[in-house]
């Protein structure tokens, strides 16, 4: 008796909830039987009864035909994405509305059925989409976390004292996985798409699964540091080895603001010091990722040896700040960003520090902003 009556429950729970809506009754409950052998479905006639129950509850998928009374598919799929942008959307074409299927992918539909549809084709189809919307409702939740824990960071931050470094440290941390983890998932979600069309055993898919899973794999990488680097703060220094300061500047473009062609490189082909490859990663993150939030429409990073030294010289065409936002902006605390921390020009200069190096930033309402690094050359041979 016990186990009756626990099992049903959990059976219950694990089959994904699946809307049908077609005016028809016969081909209506045929495709809700169908999918009863592996989904919980519940069905409606008409597209307003639809987005009813769309309203009061959350589904998994929907399947739906285009032509219906009243209100058609596509006119439905309009409303339906104002409710829910990210449920899985099947259209049911017949032969002469082939077109308007088409038409309903370009207007956000995920994937269009043959109608009748055949029974293997469209239990793999509903499979694959329910799974679609549980990925991308996973997605949606850990970003709408992400927001929330950077507005609750802030508040901590202006309640506190500015100044305290140590008492930051958490929130730097969470400040600076914020760009590679928004990565790690688009990157995730870019693969998952690839992965479903992979069956084709394309060989250009292919090679863009391997682009992007590597891509997935150096932001990850950093992740983890910056993890490590914080649990082992009060254990031991950074580590120094030689390393080519444009070479990370490049990295940063290409695997933080993906190749984001805004960033522009220029000056020395090459650009050897001794410096902590990840620290140095996290200083040209804050540095273009702030620029870019702020409106800036280019941000160009120039390299130029100055005897003993190399010098970075980054500027924007943003809409820069005046001398007191400045001031405080290197103080800490401080951000004209709703969701901002106001942490990362006080870390930019605190590593740049550690490095041996300087740190200057000149800004002007309306004309932009430079920001001036140096660092000690490391001896070529």
């Amino acid at each position: 008796m016990v186990k009756e009556e626990v099992s049903a429950p959990e059976t219950a729970v694990q089959k994904s909830l699946v809307l049908v809506v077609d005016d028809e009754y016969g081909p209506r409950e045929s495709v809700a039987f169908t999918l009863s052998t592996e989904f919980a479905v519940e069905t409606a006639d008409r597209a307003s009864e639809a987005l009813a129950k769309l309203r009061q509850r959350e589904y998994a998928a929907i399947v739906m035909d285009i032509r219906m009374p009243e209100m058609d598919g596509i006119r439905a799929l309009e409303e339906i994405r104002k409710i829910d942008s990210l449920i899985s959307v099947i259209m049911l074409t017949g032969y002469g509305t082939l077109l308007t299927a088409q038409q309903a992918m370009a207007g956000g539909a995920n994937q269009y059925l043959r109608k009748p549809p055949d029974v293997a084709e469209l239990l793999e189809a509903v499979r694959k989409q329910t799974q679609a919307t549980a990925l991308r409702r996973k997605q949606a939740k850990l970003a709408t976390d992400a927001l929330d824990l950077n507005l609750a960071l802030k508040k901590e931050i202006e309640r506190t004292e500015p100044q305290v470094w140590q008492g930051r440290a958490s929130a730097e941390l969470v400040h600076d996985l914020n760009n590679p983890l928004t990565v790690v998932i688009g990157y995730a979600t870019l693969l998952a798409e690839e992965a479903r069309a992979i069956g084709e055993r394309d060989a250009e898919l292919g090679r863009k699964l391997l682009e992007y899973s590597t891509m997935v794999e150096k932001a990850a990488e950093y992740c983890h540091h910056l993890s490590e680097n914080w649990r082992l703060a009060s254990k031991k220094l950074m580590e120094m080895t030689s390393l080519d300061l444009i070479q990370i500047a490049r990295d940063v473009q290409q695997v933080i603001f993906f190749g984001n062609v805004s960033i522009v490189l220029s000056g020395l082909a090459e650009a050897p010091i001794m410096g902590s490859k990840y620290e140095l990663m996290r200083v040209f993150q804050n540095l273009f990722k702030n620029a870019l939030e702020a409106g800036a429409k280019s941000v160009t990073a120039t390299f130029a040896g100055t005897g003993a030294n190399v010098e970075v010289i980054l500027m924007d065409d943003g809409p820069g700040m005046d001398a007191e936002s400045v001031r405080r902006a290197l103080q800490g605390g401080y951000t004209s960003k709703a969701t901002g921390t106001g942490l990362g020009l006080g870390i930019c200069r605190h590593l740049v520090t550690a490095h041996g190096g300087t740190f200057e930033l000149k800004s002007q309402p309306g004309k932009g902003t430079t920001v001036r690094l140096t660092f000690p050359a490391a001896h070529r041979g």
